[in-house]
């Protein structure tokens, strides 16, 4: 993951499908008693691979964005 970039969760919009745990399962968890999506930061995976969970997400509940 380039410095100064993380993802944010949008928790209202997540529904817990773990489309984001199942294929980045070292950048994302659901380890909450909701079951909604945490990043990991840092990130266990490719920049790369995020940007492709990010936009995989069924609900739109994921945004690369700037640390600034």
């Amino acid at each position: 993951m380039p410095d100064g970039f993380t993802v944010v969760v949008d928790r209202d919009a997540c529904i817990g499908s773990g489309t984001c745990v199942s294929y980045a399962p070292k950048s994302f968890t659901q380890g909450d008693d909701d079951a909604k999506a945490m990043f990991l930061d840092p990130p266990g995976d490719t920049y790369e691979l995020i940007k492709e969970v990010v936009q995989a997400c069924p609900m739109g509940a994921l945004s690369l964005v700037d640390k600034e």
